[in-house]
């Protein structure tokens, strides 16, 4: 890398708030001959063209010797992140590679069929005419052979090993604050009928009730279905033509393998700093979850060993050496250059509406109180358009179902796992004030000028306690790292609707556990978001009247009523598919289903603590076990 060439690659024509100066202090970290260097940016800092400036440093073939990596990734976690780039004229020459299934096979007959299921992967030895021009094959040679390769960061971890995605110079991650999360979740692996082909041919133990200990007793497990699903693998082999089914077959055989045998090397590995973790909620017979804490083993394999040079951009990296830790980042040799805020702090105002606790022990209480501020507030800005983070689809169903009852359905729109990206586009297309009741929309939403102009918070963030993860944390006493989490997602949440200097927007907190939130968490926090926090102010709101919370609306929704669907569809797809070369670590895919993340007999660990807080106040949800995970509803294999 050339720190000296970052400043010149900053690919826009002109300099917007602190981008010059945050150049300038890349450049002078990088030169210092730091490894890594996290860049904390807030919303509308233009992390993106920060992030093409750095890659563009990377050396080059023409300066590089025989064994010098060259060139540059460019990884998300968030696919609509790596859609806006793509969409980007100024990152033009970010050349993007998605995973197979995004792709069409283009042989006559086959083109609905995904490239991981054309004839290609289910015909030994098939010989494609058009593989030249195959839509996968090519963006894949163009961003192998290109200075600057982007991808999600599922794809990027699935390509560890790769002959075709090699080493290379520099390594940019964009939206890096849950890294750590991201990769547990990727590290996971579950095992229940829908994930394991070869589940009728098992008897599952009682993991839990086994003198070893329920993790050795799932390792012997492991090592037994590994086998099955090898000699399955090895039926299928010998066949010289597989149906679409049977390739999918194949490939989930191939990749749980490869899954299993992972953990089995990492948890009987004495030098591995993962532990490993155990759910098992109907005992004998019934899905296991497999879920390792702080996977430095897979983010060196999937990520460190990757790069030479690592830029890792986020307006949510609280704590420079927690976060380092839960990577397994050496602090020393990590740089932080932190961006000021641009945006006026008076255009990004929070407001102090709380009605009580929405906990899961005090929602029924409290519920209807935010449900009737909603329609207050829809009163109070009856011709612009809104946004309810409301945290899960328990609480989504419940806030629509009682808009209903309220008469005022007709201006709000919902959605479901299934349709959530469809009703989002059809919500921010719409001219009508209409109000969006979301899950899990707090990260990589643009919602700049008129496409939203005020939202509420619903519930304070905090990771459901029934997730063995969080409660083995929690008994080892991390309670500033369950305060952060809650936190940056709350941060998050708060951008996205002001997303420029002359843009505003109102966000409004309705549970007052978001109080006692910033008050824990306040020396993690931001200086500009404290900011936010110690302005923040009580509105006074319009009386309850459905009339005036439908005043600005025109359009008949039709005999519907409500836009959207109701949320609460079970629309989580599977993992099976993605295969891997044998041997390797696995490198995503396995945290996609919805097997047994909680359990409800996990104990959890928020009662008598030093927080002084109580099961009540930390709970989850309770009604998804993956309501509360970073990946909810944002997963994409690229």
């Amino acid at each position: 890398m050339d720190p000296d060439r970052i400043p010149p690659s900053f690919p826009a024509p002109s300099f917007r708030g602190n981008q010059e100066a945050a150049l300038a202090r890349l450049r002078d970290a990088f030169a210092a001959g730091n490894d890594v260097v996290l860049v904390r940016a807030p919303t509308g800092s233009g992390k993106s063209l920060l992030a093409r400036a750095v890659a563009g440093a990377a050396r080059t073939v023409e300066e590089a010797e025989p064994a010098q990596p060259t060139g540059a990734y460019y990884t998300t976690p968030q696919v609509s992140q790596l859609d806006d780039v793509a969409a980007d004229d100024l990152l033009s020459d970010l050349n993007v590679i998605r995973g197979k299934s995004n792709y069409d096979c283009i042989l006559p007959g086959e083109e609905d069929t995904p490239v991981d299921r054309a004839p290609c992967a289910r015909e030994r030895g098939y010989d494609c005419s058009v593989k030249h021009r195959c839509p996968y094959y090519s963006d894949r040679a163009i961003a192998s052979n290109r200075h600057v390769a982007a991808m999600t960061l599922a794809y990027f971890m699935q390509t560890a090993g790769s002959e075709v995605f090699r080493k290379r110079d520099v390594v940019v991650v964009d939206e890096a604050h849950g890294l750590a999360e991201w990769a547990e979740m990727y590290a996971t692996i579950d095992l229940n009928p829908r994930t394991v082909p070869v589940w009728d041919d098992l008897r599952v133990p009682d993991v839990h009730d086994a003198e070893a200990g329920p993790v050795e007793r799932t390792a012997r497990f492991a090592d037994q279905l590994a086998s099955v699903c090898e000699r399955a693998k090895d039926e299928l082999l010998e066949k010289a033509e597989l149906t679409p089914e049977e390739a999918a077959r194949r490939d989930r055989l191939q990749e749980l393998r490869s899954e299993l045998g992972w953990f089995v090397d990492d948890y009987r590995d004495r030098e591995s700093a993962t532990t490993w973790v155990v759910d098992q909620p109907d005992g004998a017979g019934g899905p296991l979850t497999v879920k390792p804490l702080d996977p430095e083993k897979y983010l060196r394999h999937t990520v460190w060993d990757r790069g030479e040079k690592f830029a890792l951009l986020s307006a949510t990296i609280l704590n420079k050496a927690a976060f380092c830790r839960s990577v397994g980042l050496d602090p020393d040799r990590v740089a932080l250059v932190d961006v000021p805020h641009t945006f006026p702090v008076e255009h990004r105002p929070l407001y102090d509406v709380t009605r009580g606790k929405m906990t899961y022990d005090e929602r029924d209480e409290t519920l209807p109180k935010v449900a009737r501020l909603c329609l207050r507030l829809m009163a109070r800005h009856p011709d612009e358009k809104g946004l309810i983070h409301a945290h899960s689809y328990a609480i989504a169903e419940e806030l629509a179902t009682r808009f209903d009852e309220f008469g005022v359905g007709a201006r709000v729109r919902t959605h479901d796992r299934a349709n959530r990206d469809a009703e989002l586009e059809s919500w921010k297309a719409s001219s009508e004030p209409e109000l969006f009741v979301s899950v899990k929309m707090e990260e990589a939403l643009d919602l700049r000028g008129d496409r939203c102009r005020w939202q509420v918070v619903c519930k304070a963030p905090y990771l459901n306690t029934n997730d063995s993860r969080v409660a083995t944390r929690l008994e080892d006493g991390q309670w500033a790292w369950y305060h952060r989490a809650a936190l940056r997602t709350v941060i998050q949440a708060c951008g996205r609707v002001v997303r420029a200097p002359d843009d505003h927007g109102h966000t409004y907190l309705a549970d007052s556990s978001l109080l006692d939130l910033f008050d824990r968490a306040r020396s993690d926090t931001p200086s500009w978001f404290r900011d936010q926090i110690d302005r923040m102010t009580t509105p006074d709101l319009p009386a309850f009247d459905p009339g005036a919370a439908m005043a600005g609306m025109d359009a008949d929704p039709g005999p519907s009523g409500r836009r959207g669907r109701r949320g609460g569809a079970n629309g989580r797809t599977g993992s099976g598919g993605r295969s891997r070369a044998g041997g390797s670590p696995p490198s995503g895919g396995a945290g996609r289903s919805t097997a047994g993340s909680g359990s409800a007999g996990s104990t959890s660990s928020a009662g008598a603590s030093e927080s002084g807080r109580s099961v009540e106040e930390a709970d989850g949800d309770g009604d998804d076990p993956f309501a509360d995970h970073p990946l909810s509803d944002v997963w994409g294999d690229g």
